[in-house]
């Protein structure tokens, strides 16, 4: 699985940062460093909706708040 977030300047202000690092931490607690690739990228043209993640290239909108929601969700049971 291939999960991309928006790290330009919207989605920056918007907590971009903490989701990649939450992102980064998730993956290293469930051990899906060889099954999910976490990749950055600028503008996703919704940047109404950010911060922009892409999971197998369905849009999600995540907050740092709600990243482990995400995961849990979207993530852990497609890869697993």
């Amino acid at each position: 699985m291939k999960i991309t977030v928006c790290i330009g300047s919207s989605c920056h202000i918007k907590g971009s940062r903490q989701v990649v690092e939450q992102l980064q931490q998730l993956i290293r607690e469930h051990n899906l460093g060889d099954k999910v690739e976490l990749a950055g990228t600028f503008c996703m043209g919704k940047c109404q909706q950010g911060v922009c993640v892409t999971a197998d290239d369905a849009l999600f909108s995540v907050s740092p708040e709600n990243v482990k929601d995400f995961f849990s969700e979207n993530v852990i049971g497609k890869v697993i």
